[in-house]
């Protein structure tokens, strides 16, 4: 296969930049990467084949920083540039300062990023061209009307003049800011009084994110679904479409689970939705790879409207390859080197059902709030595609977007699929970093899934039942402590020779129901899980003389009365992961006879970080009095914003400043008065993603 460049840099870092840099070197081509302070020696640096250091851990100074990743390119000797997503993937600046430099930007020319980089102009665009679109008003002065094609003048420029435009729109209603996708800085608003909190919030998302604080606001489609149609252009005038995507398994606009094709569409909507995404890419030149989203009544698919353009590659473009056979980043390099597109795509059928699950570093069961650590143990499932940037060893920030992983699974119908996709994530293995992938497991067993019937606010009203711990993982979590401690020396050996009846060691965890009890080896003793001493318990083994100091990576065999499992198993401090029967459990050792009551806290509630972060805006001073419930303090982590609010009435006292940075469960101020309880040990503040 003949190279179309010789040296092109990844202007991005993670799994995207590992899995552009596959491409590459399939092609033939030398892949250049780029790293910041934070990502030294991290995987994708050693995917490239030379990475340039570009600046600090803060993106400000390094992935988005053009100037840097131009100086890259230069010294890297490259002749294009690929932005892979996020990041500068559709930025004007990169592309122009591209143009400047003699390189060129793998993605659409500049036209098209600014038409469709701004909502407001995008929505104008495509109306004129004939596409359906969402009613609303923008803020430069223009109201869309539904499908009607007619743009009208509107005097709404800023907060206050769009609130008085929303009272003619009605609610709910959606505040999008203008620039950048993802969902970041979106809000829905059923009531009128939320709306100027809800500008402000979007605003200073925009503004952090994206660099554009311009708004517009859509009459809110209700419980719609997201389908989205792959598109490609070469610079001849050519337009091809791939099929459409079924995104709206998605938590607060971010998609979680994608498949490929749509359950919901008849090939009379498909056809119509992929000749309509083929005319928004021609309404503005677009070359390279795109992404056309639509919304829709899951009632009357047919009734489909635009609602934006990605003009770059898309975290679940893995899909749309597994059922065509075309390597997008192949075709987005082809075409930026001026080749026409093969007369032959987007015209085969698609091949079997694809599902994709995004793997990220968070807590389900504290709000998604984003985790950090290192993942000591990491193993991936096989028989699946992943793409990831994940190994033993890597350290997991909150400098950058909290995804670490895909999990793709391909196969000739869309419930073989799914249950492919089930089995995948359950041989998924990551310790050291709490995921959701337990998560993702529980959203592929609800009916409304296997059905193909869940909309956009399914995830947002799923309500899953917190899970019991796992005797299993107790047992293990256990035994794994009882052979830290085993030797063969009869006097030094937990429960050894003593006068009278042996007795056996009891290891005690956080939680209900979580003593064990173990009497013998590690290698074949007997355990009690939580039980009567006279209760005969059962007998437990695991594997070898113990878990050793560097944790083996094919983890151990668990046996249980005879059955046996594959169990993986981190110590860590005082935490033991367990990873047992497709689950991650976490416990944390307790030491006997220590109380666990409530303490009595002398200065009242007390408000602590859910996560490090920095701070982004103070909404109270302090010796102000605050209600339950009032916004307190915003901080930003991992490109999301997370709202502390008092959680009693009484004088607020605040600790930080805006742009402090804050470590996990750090005290940032503290609630006293009358009305705030003196002897309340609970959290202080409610945790609020937006």
């Amino acid at each position: 296969m003949s190279a179309v460049f010789s040296h092109v840099l990844i202007a991005n870092r993670g799994e995207i930049a590992v899995r552009i840099a596959r491409t590459l070197t399939r092609m033939g081509v030398r892949a250049v990467g780029v790293y910041s302070d934070a990502d030294d020696g991290a995987p994708h640096v050693r995917a490239a084949d030379a990475a340039y250091r570009i600046g600090p851990a803060k993106a400000s100074e390094s992935y988005l920083n053009v100037a840097a990743i131009i100086s890259a390119a230069r010294r890297g000797a490259c002749e294009a540039v690929h932005p892979g997503y996020g990041f500068l993937s559709e930025s004007t600046e990169l592309a122009r300062a591209c143009e400047d430099a003699g390189l060129v930007f793998i993605g659409p020319g500049t036209g098209a990023l600014e038409v469709m980089g701004s909502k407001i102009l995008a929505k104008e665009r495509v109306a004129a061209a004939g596409v359906p679109v969402i009613g609303g008003v923008a803020e430069d002065g223009t109201v869309s009307t539904g499908g009607d094609t007619t743009i009208e003048a509107a005097s709404a420029t800023r907060d206050h003049e769009l609130l008085a435009a929303a009272a003619g729109l009605g609610v709910p209603l959606l505040v999008k800011p203008s620039a950048g996708g993802g969902g970041k800085g979106m809000h829905v608003v059923r009531d009128l009084a939320d709306l100027p909190e809800a500008l402000a919030a979007a605003r200073r998302i925009a503004h952090a994110a994206f660099g554009d604080d311009r708004l517009l606001l859509e009459r809110l489609v209700e419980s719609p679904r997201h389908i989205e149609v792959q598109v490609l252009a070469d610079q001849h005038g050519t337009v091809v479409s791939l099929g459409e995507r079924e995104c709206s398994l998605q938590r607060r606009h971010q998609k979680v689970i994608e498949e490929a094709p749509s359950p919901l569409l008849d090939e009379g909507t498909r056809e119509r939705i992929c000749a309509a995404a083929r005319e928004v890419a021609r309404s503005v030149d677009y070359r390279g790879a795109g992404t056309v989203e639509f919304l829709l009544p899951a009632g009357r698919p047919d009734d489909f409207a635009f609602m934006e353009m990605n003009t770059r590659l898309q975290v679940e473009h893995p899909v749309t390859e597994a059922i065509t056979g075309v390597d997008l980043v192949e075709w987005q390099l082809r075409v930026a080197a001026g080749e026409p597109l093969d007369p032959g795509l987007g015209r085969s059928p698609a091949q079997g059902w694809a599902m994709e699950a995004r793997i990220y570093a968070e807590r389900p069961e504290a709000d998604f709030l984003p985790a950090a650590g290192t993942a000591h143990v990491v193993h991936w499932p096989h028989g699946v595609r992943v793409d990831d940037a994940l190994e033993p060893g890597t350290t997991v920030g909150t400098d950058y977007d909290p995804m670490l992983a895909k999990v793709i699974a391909h196969a000739a119908t869309r419930d073989q699929a799914l249950a492919r996709l089930d089995r995948a994530l359950a041989e998924t293995v990551i310790l050291g970093v709490h995921t959701n992938a337990d998560y993702l497991r529980a959203v592929l067993a609800r009916q409304e899934v296997a059905a193909g019937t869940a909309d956009t606010t399914f995830l947002d009203r799923l309500e899953l039942p917190e899970p019991e711990v796992d005797s299993g993982a107790l047992i293990a979590a256990a035994l794994t402590r009882h052979a830290r401690t085993w030797t063969d020396d009869l006097w030094r050996r937990p429960s050894g020779w003593r006068l009278g009846p042996a007795e056996p060691v009891e290891y005690v965890f956080a939680g209900d129901n979580s003593r064990v009890q173990v009497s013998g080896p590690p290698t074949d003793a007997r355990v009690v899980v939580s039980g009567s001493i006279d209760d005969p318990g059962r007998r437990a083994a695991i594997d070898g003389s113990g878990i050793p100091d560097v944790v083996d990576p094919c983890g151990h065999w668990l046996e249980i009365d005879g059955l046996m499992e594959k169990v993986w198993i981190l110590e860590a401090q005082d935490h033991t992961w367990v990873r047992l029967t497709g689950r991650t459990t976490v416990l944390t050792a307790r030491p006997r006879h220590v109380s666990t009551g409530a303490r009595a806290d002398p200065i009242g509630p007390q408000l602590r970080t859910p996560m490090p972060g920095t701070v982004v805006a103070v909404h109270v001073e302090s010796g102000e009095l605050v209600q339950s419930g009032d916004l307190v303090v915003t901080i930003e982590a991992m490109k999301m914003e997370h709202q502390i609010r008092a959680r009693c009435a009484g004088i607020i006292t605040v600790d930080v400043a805006v742009g402090h940075l804050v470590r996990a469960d750090q005290m940032i101020g503290h609630v006293t008065g009358p009305e705030s309880p003196q002897d309340s040990d609970g959290p202080s503040a409610t945790i609020h993603k937006i």
